[in-house]
């Protein structure tokens, strides 16, 4: 077993790739036949790898691996963090469907629906999913460097790189041809990409904490969320303009406003809406390095890769539909609730 952060050479590739050939790799053992036994054999191999999961959690999600992870941020993951914050509802309401889906024995539909892509990928997850496959699960990755350019490029390396993996190449020939042996590979990209997911699930909780803090040492109220906090942000912006413009002074004006509360109007709590989204969209998309080293010290980060892994060898042995399970998008919405609760509050009581 070759250590986490070892690599293999672009020439070490096996199993079903783009034309389908085989090519020999290095040390291969022999052909492992039957599906049971190539299927044990391939799931053993992967859930190996969980014993390298401290030390990859260890380098890239303490304070150190994670500020370099977020380096990939800067620049697109700015702009794609918001479209996640709209779709996050949707994803989520996607995956309630599946879990629904799947409780009345629909698994086909639920592993559709599981399969459907709604976040917009961004550099940062990918750049995480490529640190598993070729660091934690120590898969032929092609790209060493860990850098992703499009989307769609990076999709389709996933997928080479599962269908390449000498580890899978029992299991994948056990599919019987090369379109069952893709079908697996792309249950296998699901798995890693619903993993991935559970980032942008984790930026909006520790966004909402952020804006809780805030909340509470600002304006001395509780704001879980942008449409709770807009109007005491409105409210502060109108009262320093109707001090600033009060024709007796600024003293007296204070004074003044501090009897008589200033009335704030709709547009400036939309507009404060809107640049409050704008603000943690920024902070979404560098969320992580705050909430990873505290996910790493609380043991959050090992147990959802061994789950991950799990998922995968689950998967490989054929046992489809367990998916990956992930309670962090549906706490995410818990939190939007929260924040719905708290601005209708505010509204009847006004």
């Amino acid at each position: 077993m070759k250590p986490p952060g070892s690599r293999r050479k672009g020439s070490d590739r096996v199993g079903y790739g783009q034309d389908h050939r085989a090519v020999p790799v290095r040390g291969a053992g022999p052909e492992v036949t039957g599906d049971d036994p190539a299927r044990h054999a391939a799931a053993r191999q992967i859930m190996a790898r969980a014993a390298w999961v401290d030390d990859f959690v260890r380098r890239h999600f303490r304070l150190r691996g994670t500020l370099r992870l977020h380096g990939a941020a800067l620049g697109g993951d700015i702009l794609r963090a918001p479209v996640n914050l709209v779709l996050a509802p949707v994803h989520a309401l996607v995956l309630l469907l599946a879990f629904v889906a799947a409780s009345f024995g629909a698994r086909r539909f639920a592993a559709w629906l599981r399969g459907r892509r709604i976040l917009l990928r961004t550099r940062v997850g990918s750049r995480v999913e490529a640190l598993i496959l070729s660091e934690l699960l120590d898969l032929p990755w092609p790209d060493t460097t860990g850098r992703v350019v499009v989307a769609g490029d990076h999709e389709a390396a996933v997928l080479r790189t599962f269908l390449s993996a000498p580890q899978l190449r029992p299991a994948l020939r056990a599919q019987g041809d090369p379109a069952g042996a893709e079908a697996q590979a792309r249950r296998l990209a699901r798995l890693l990409s619903a993993y991935a997911g559970t980032r942008s699930a984790v930026a909006e909780i520790a966004t909402a904490l952020v804006l809780l803090l805030v909340g509470a040492l600002v304006f001395r109220a509780l704001t879980p969320g942008m449409i709770s906090m807009a109007p005491n942000l409105a409210g502060v912006v109108a009262h320093g303009a109707a001090v600033a413009d009060f024709p007796l002074g600024q003293t007296l004006g204070g004074v003044w406003y501090g009897v008589f509360p200033v009335g704030v109007p709709p547009w400036l709590t939309a507009a404060a809406v809107v640049a409050l989204m704008m603000l943690g969209a920024v902070m979404a998309a560098f969320a992580g390095i705050l909430a990873d080293p505290l996910q790493a010290r609380l043991g959050i980060h090992q147990r959802r890769l061994k789950r991950l892994i799990a998922a995968m060898a689950s998967e490989i042995e054929g046992a489809q539909g367990r998916g990956f399970a992930t309670h962090e998008h549906a706490l995410a919405r818990v939190v939007d609730a929260w924040d719905a609760v708290v601005s209708l509050a505010r509204v009847f009581r006004g």
